[in-house]
């Protein structure tokens, strides 16, 4: 059976990466239902379902799935073909990430990618809460945690380790020295990064202690923003290696007793991807800049 509307495709690889008829829609600058009809079309062609419809929304089905997996695969290499016919050799990659990372660790070993791999546009977008790659346009993304959550089709690949530690303003750490650390937890604030982070339970876990979440505790995404909190006084927050500069400054304290030890940066890219594509390119680089 030869397919007789491949927009129709393409419209089903925009849909299936925003997770949301209503989402492709506004893409498209298209109506819901003019997108949804155009999906109905498409399964009736094919014969076969692509997405399941609920009241919580839509999911791809195993046939779906495959058939993603195949279009996306296709129209990247047209979309590359073109791009060569054209004459524009330069490939470009969009890496999402929190800027906390890209300032602290990223930036300074930056110009070492863009002096060897002069071919690659290199952008990178910040980003608090990575859900989607493909909602989000990424081609990858870079994030702190265990590496237990991931998207179907995706890669979560640890670049190295970075355990996180109770951090507080001087002050607040001077009273944690002279009070000791179980005294002082029921009264402190906790900085948290998200409303589901299981960090400060971890963390609590692991010093013994019963974690008493309090009327002022404060969820704050952006750990720049969080940092800047705990430097105020406002709380105390789980920070990694990467504010060393700061602990050794004195403007910030670390209680080194206790740690998050399993928690890294993680790599987060589609598995299924080209040898020579600039995400296996970049992936190359960076894992040997952790190692060095």
């Amino acid at each position: 059976m030869r397919l007789r509307n491949y927009d129709n495709l393409r419209n089903f690889c925009l849909v299936a990466s925003c997770g949301s008829f209503t989402h492709a829609a506004e893409k498209l600058n298209l109506t819901k239902g003019a997108v949804s009809q155009q999906i109905d079309r498409l399964e009736e062609e094919l014969g076969f379902r692509l997405f399941e419809r609920s009241r919580r929304g839509i999911e791809l089905t195993m046939n779906g799935h495959k058939l993603l997996r195949v279009a996306t695969l296709a129209f990247e290499s047209v979309e590359e073909e073109v791009g060569r016919l054209r004459g524009r050799d330069q490939q470009s990659l969009t890496i999402g990430m929190a800027t906390y990372f890209a300032s602290r660790w990223l930036s300074p070993r930056l110009m070492h990618f863009i002096t060897r791999h002069p071919g690659i546009g290199l952008r990178i977008q910040p980003l608090i809460d990575l859900l989607n790659l493909r909602a989000n346009d990424l081609d990858m993304a870079i994030r702190w945690g265990k590496g237990d959550w991931m998207d179907k089709g995706m890669k979560a690949e640890l670049i190295f380790h970075a355990p996180a530690s109770l951090t507080a303003s001087p002050a607040v750490g001077r009273r944690i020295e002279t009070h000791g650390i179980a005294a002082l937890m029921s009264e402190l604030n906790l900085l948290h990064d998200s409303d589901e982070s299981q960090a400060w339970i971890e963390w609590h876990d692991a010093a013994g202690l019963t974690i008493q979440s309090g009327p002022n505790d404060l969820v704050i995404p952006d750990p720049n923003v969080r940092l800047q909190a705990v430097i105020d006084g406002q709380g105390v927050g789980l920070y990694d290696s990467l504010i060393d500069s700061e602990i050794e400054a004195g403007s910030l304290y670390r209680y080194r007793h206790i740690e998050l030890a399993d928690y890294g940066y993680y790599l987060i890219y589609p598995e299924d991807v080209a040898p020579d594509s600039p995400i296996r390119i970049f992936r190359e680089w960076i894992m040997t800049e952790a190692e060095q």
